[in-house]
């Protein structure tokens, strides 16, 4: 069952069109990833979706309801995240927290949130005290104190360090567990790939992808090998060593424009190996989420999978989300 539909969706800002056409679903009880460089028209969609933005054209549906007619009844059922702001800087984290679970009748228990997210010792500290990731990380047990039946979280991960990163993203995978529906915006693509059920990749405004991650990258299967290595290898006799023509697709990433075939990869390694160069990744036709985005938004009208997600069936609310902190 769609938890979020988003039917032809249009915004405009003067005679600049922001969101046009933009369709897509997400399932309850997933994770749904909206992709997309700077002014692809992310933040745009997800904050009509939050009923904080008024659409030009289109329609707009959270848990059956209009988030702009129905706002009141959908401000219990959803958290949201916003990228910045929302806690006055000299308030202290644990009194934020606490007084944000207030307003609801069932919220989770502010302590073992904050352990959740890891700012367990921060609780004494002030808004204007904590580091930015910390920022993050309080903006998003903020979201979730309520219990939210959808979570809308924009850039989660954005400025925090890899430790909280890794917290973060065990909660959302934890929320997927207990049945809630989880729509966020990253431009952590690494993190989309792990997390993700279902993505949808916006480019100037319009939808160029969606499907599973595994679908989009199996569609985006190619007969060529990339690996990584030192930059400014000589490509030229790398080239002739394995038959097939190398390029430097990036600082340390390289191209082979070839099957990856058993001959083809001995080759590459010995070569590497006389050299005495280290291999820091290696990808035969397979691709990374992060190949297929960067391929569809260089590449305007690329072919790509378009495919629907598939429903997802209700999961038992499970330890901390039911019980008000880590199991």
């Amino acid at each position: 069952m769609a938890a979020v539909e988003v039917e032809t969706l249009t915004v405009r800002y003067g005679e600049v069109t922001a969101v046009d056409g933009v369709s897509f679903e997400a399932q309850a009880g997933q994770i749904t990833a909206v992709l997309g460089p700077n002014g692809a028209g992310k933040t745009t969609t997800v904050e009509v979706l939050e009923g904080f933005r008024h659409p030009d054209a289109g329609r707009a549906s959270v848990l059956g309801l209009d988030p702009i007619t129905d706002h009141h009844a959908l401000t219990r059922r959803v958290g949201v995240m916003l990228q910045s702001g929302g806690v006055g800087p000299g308030m202290r984290v644990l009194e934020a927290l606490r007084h944000a679970a207030a307003l609801y009748d069932d919220s989770l228990e502010p302590a073992a949130l904050l352990e959740a997210v890891g700012l367990t010792g921060t609780e004494r500290r002030t808004w204007r005290q904590i580091s930015g990731g910390e920022q993050r990380r309080l903006a998003l047990a903020l979201a979730l104190v309520g219990r939210p039946q959808i979570a809308f979280l924009d850039e989660p991960g954005s400025g925090v360090d890899p430790q909280g990163r890794l917290a973060i993203r065990a909660v959302i995978a934890g929320l997927r567990d207990d049945g809630v529906t989880v729509v966020l915006t990253t431009h952590d693509l690494d993190e989309a790939e792990k997390l993700a059920d279902h993505v949808v990749i916006l480019d100037h405004g319009t939808v160029v992808a969606a499907g599973s991650p595994a679908a989009l990258m199996s569609a985006a299967a190619a007969p060529e090998v990339r690996f990584g290595a030192p930059g400014g290898l000589d490509i030229a006799a790398l080239s002739a060593r394995v038959g097939a023509a190398v390029t430097e697709v990036s600082a340390g990433e390289y191209l082979v424009t070839a099957p990856g075939s058993p001959t083809l990869i001995a080759s590459l390694t010995a070569w590497l190996a006389e050299h005495d160069l280290p291999l820091a990744d290696l990808r035969a036709g397979r691709q990374r989420l992060e190949d297929v985005f960067l391929r569809l938004v260089a590449e305007p009208g690329t072919p790509a999978v378009v495919e629907q997600p598939a429903a997802c069936p209700e999961s038992a609310k499970s330890r901390w989300w039911r019980r008000g902190g880590p199991a």
